[in-house]
């Protein structure tokens, strides 16, 4: 068990991450002087991280788990071990800057009902661009598909500072996640059988249902590598999106909502799949068909899991839901960024 000398941890999962450590830790470990420790988790990697590590960072509490079975798992199991008033998960990585902790911090103390909150997240290979996964914040469509402000599908914006403002979000990036330790363990933690995709998602709704805010903190920003878990645009990445999106949706949405929105998103992915078959795309099409079936095959799992959600629910949080399609806005419409949306996002108070 590892006990935080102050009210946060810092833990970075790591798997054959030593490249990162070289780059990013350095700046980590300065910022963390008296306000937060850093705990380092190796999930079972098969270089010397963890010696480097040791060797390197003394100050770095490290914890060691002997089987990697993804990236939610990882952290389900070390955040078992680790206690905080709060967490941040960072993944590994991230490239921190100079103050980036103290608004997160903050934003946590300052406002009430604030369960979880990410900071600006930016690319770090172009780096006045938003990054893919969290940007300015993250939102649902009332199908149940997700975007971020700054980054809707696979257009990212530009920050030209038209998102430094702290507002409420659906769903904040797990890449750099503060989050209640308390709420976080009380809500039942990152789904472990998720793996590697929307777990931070999952559980930013299942903290929602129970009446608790997300938030974006606008005057904190960090740079993300991106695609070093599972690339963009891989054949696992499009496993993933389709599978877990389905277990999002059966865990977490109201039942009288589930009856007509789930046979509609069985049919979208088939459409999908259809367009990808016309397309040539034949493998990929055939992912789409294995995540289902994978899905089919696990079902009583997460019906189960959709009983357990559903005890927590107290006061659903709707605040991050987009009320129109975000497919028709980007596709049809040609809306490729968010001011474009007609959405305002409640401001965090």
């Amino acid at each position: 068990m590892i006990s935080s000398a102050y009210d946060t941890a810092v833990v970075i999962l790591s798997y054959n991450g030593k490249k990162w450590h070289e780059l990013f830790l350095p700046l980590i470990v300065a910022e963390a002087e008296g306000q937060y420790d850093v705990v380092l988790v190796d999930n079972a990697s098969t270089d010397d991280t963890l010696d480097y590590i040791q060797q390197n960072f003394p100050t770095v509490k490290t914890l060691q788990i002997a089987v990697n079975r993804g990236f939610a798992n990882g952290y389900y199991e070390a955040l078992l071990l680790v206690q905080a008033k709060y967490y941040v998960l960072l993944s590994a990585d991230f490239e921190v800057t100079h103050h980036w902790f103290q608004p997160l911090l903050h934003a946590m103390q300052r406002y009430e009902g604030l369960a979880a909150c990410q900071p600006k997240i930016r690319y770090w290979r172009e780096r006045e661009y938003f990054e893919y996964a969290g940007a300015a914040g993250g939102f649902m469509d009332h199908l149940g598909y997700l975007f971020c402000r700054g980054r809707v599908f696979d257009a990212l914006e530009k920050d030209h500072h038209q998102y430094d403002d702290d507002i409420e979000t659906f769903w904040a990036s797990g890449g750099c996640l503060m989050v209640r330790a308390d709420l976080y363990h009380h809500v039942g933690g990152l789904d472990r059988d998720l793996y590697a995709h929307m777990e931070e998602v999952d559980l930013c709704w299942r903290l929602k249902n129970a009446g608790y805010k997300i938030g974006y903190i606008g005057g904190s920003t960090v740079y993300h590598v991106g695609g070093s878990v599972i690339s963009y645009g891989s054949p696992q990445k499009l496993y993933y999106n389709f599978r877990n999106s389905l277990i999002l949706l059966l865990k977490n949405e109201k039942s009288a909502k589930l009856l007509w929105l789930f046979p509609l998103r069985l049919l979208l992915d088939g459409v999908a799949g259809v367009q990808m078959l016309a397309s040539g795309k034949f493998k990929e099409m055939l992912i789409i068909v294995k995540a289902h079936f994978h899905f089919y095959g696990s079902f009583g799992k997460w019906w189960k899991r959709r009983k357990t959600a559903q005890k927590l629910i107290t006061l659903r949080n709707e605040s991050g839901i987009y009320p129109k399609s975000i497919v028709w806005q980007y596709f049809a419409l040609r809306k490729k960024s968010f001011d474009k949306l007609g959405y305002t996002p409640r401001r965090l108070s």
